[in-house]
């Protein structure tokens, strides 16, 4: 009998590897990848790049009706698009990751975001890693992991992801911004970060890569058995 499959909802601050573990669990189940916060990213750029006023909600609003946001296969990354360009490397540069959090509280566009994402998730056998997947996008996921490291974790790992792709910002800054974020996450009015009562708590500040993909594996594996 095949296995069902399943709606793996990951989320998490920033930093705690979601994305990179969502992509390595989804690679193991043949499941999809959907990239929310590449989504949240690919706004903060298209309106940064056509000078809107991130705070403006009708205005970053209007920018999006000439935005396709789109993923394509890549190695070791996957591509992200907007319309025709591929901003994979753009949407990770600092100044949209110190501004994406601004754009992610805005409730409008939260809302054509979420829609897009539900229905990606429609027939399952997907992995979604973001802020508020388990809480609002998929409350009706059937796994759900909450991933967590400590702030001074988080720095060093992004600090070493940015030395890779040419980017010397301090690790005490990292930290420091990483920590704002955590703030303007968890306090934002809509959808804030927080972990959804049935999702499962995985601290990966002491585990590998490898290790924290063989934990979720396990759960997942343990849902398919308990749902056939």
């Amino acid at each position: 009998m095949a296995k069902q499959a399943l709606q793996v909802a990951i989320d998490g601050p920033a930093s705690a590897g979601k994305s990179t573990v969502a992509k390595l669990v989804a690679k193991r189940f043949g499941y999809i990848y959907v990239d929310t916060g590449a989504m949240y990213r690919a706004v903060t750029y298209w309106a940064m790049q056509h000078d809107v006023d991130l705070t403006d909600g009708h205005a970053v609003i209007a920018a999006m009706k000439t935005l396709k946001i789109s993923f394509k296969p890549g190695e070791p990354d996957q591509l992200v698009f907007a319309n025709q360009e591929d901003i994979t490397a753009a949407i990770r540069q600092p100044d949209v990751t110190n501004n994406v959090s601004t754009i992610a509280a805005l409730p409008q566009v939260r809302t054509i975001l979420t829609d897009q994402q539900r229905e990606m998730a429609t027939a399952g056998g997907i992995v979604m890693d973001g802020r508020d997947i388990g809480t609002t996008v998929l409350p009706d996921a059937e796994v759900k992991i909450f991933l967590v490291a400590s702030a001074a974790e988080r720095a060093k790992r992004r600090y070493a992801e940015n030395i890779k792709k040419g980017i010397d910002t301090p690790l005490d800054q990292l930290q420091a911004e990483i920590e704002l974020r955590d703030h303007k996450d968890s306090t934002r009015k809509v959808s804030p970060l927080t972990q959804a009562a049935d999702a499962t708590l995985v601290d990966t500040t002491p585990m590998s890569i490898d290790e924290v993909v063989a934990a979720i594996a396990e759960i997942i594996t343990k849902k398919q058995s308990s749902t056939i």
